[in-house]
């Protein structure tokens, strides 16, 4: 059975979505980060030593960030339920794009990752893994050694095929992600090609900062916290930041006149 979900935070997410205020917004993020941090450091356990865990942290970020977004508090399930797996695809994405993740690596990750979704969705919680065992129809030594094979490392496909509540209907994880309330997505695509034009160049901790100040109009003591900095750093590392894209964007007006 599933937990109810606490009348105090229950209140604040139903503010925070018919107002919108970007003061609530911030304190969810704030109240969630741990979270956030604990699925990066479970993840990166499981990974190569050449992965950092600020890499990890920051993908995870931007994956609340989304899951704050798009959540809806009239579903009846905990935001913790909903966003970990926004912030662990958030990761896992990142990781992908990495691409170090072997083919037979991921035949089996998806596999899990498969599993592990059906059983969030069932039980309400993470799956132990003597239910992972049992919903895959193997021993838990069987189900233990394939994990080690995959690396443990979970993966998710968003054309995967998934049952409507009621069982009725098949949808892609495409389709349940997709906000029918978002803005237009041409204005969306203009956004992000002023967005990769202006981060261009920057490492990823420098375009988070430019994203999470400009963008989610978070401050310099909420970054810091995001990003285990002190907002004097961040504040440091903006300042430097904002030099250098001055500095491109003169370079390219130059180049327009030429």
């Amino acid at each position: 059975m599933r937990k109810k979900v606490d009348p105090e935070v229950l209140a604040m997410w139903r503010k925070y979505k018919r107002t919108q205020s970007l003061d609530l917004r911030n304190h969810l993020l704030e109240k969630y980060l741990p979270l956030g941090r604990y699925i990066a450091e479970r993840l990166l356990a499981k990974l190569p030593k050449s992965i950092p865990l600020d890499d990890l942290q920051s993908a995870g970020v931007l994956g609340l960030m989304d899951a704050v977004r798009g959540f809806d508090p009239e579903r009846g399930i905990k935001f913790e339920t909903y966003c970990t797996t926004r912030i662990r695809g958030a990761i896992l994405d990142e990781l992908r794009s990495l691409d170090w993740v072997p083919r037979i690596v991921r035949s089996k990750a998806n596999q899990l990752e498969r599993a592990r979704n059906a059983l969030e969705t069932q039980l309400g919680r993470e799956p132990s893994d003597i239910e992972m065992a049992t919903h895959l129809d193997m021993g838990l030594s069987e189900f233990e050694a394939m994990a080690r094979e995959a690396s443990a490392v979970t993966m998710t496909s968003l054309t995967t095929e998934t049952k409507d509540d009621d069982g009725s209907k098949s949808m892609r994880k495409l389709d349940l992600l997709e906000d029918k309330k978002g803005v237009n997505p041409e204005l969306e695509l203009k956004k992000k090609e002023v967005t990769e034009f202006i981060t261009r160049g920057l490492s990823r901790k420098e375009r988070l900062i430019i994203l999470l100040y400009y963008y989610e109009e978070l401050t310099m003591r909420e970054i810091g916290e995001a990003l285990d900095l002190s907002e004097s750093r961040v504040c440091q590392l903006h300042s430097r930041i904002i030099l250098r894209l001055k500095g491109q964007l003169r370079k390219f007006q130059t180049e327009l006149l030429s």
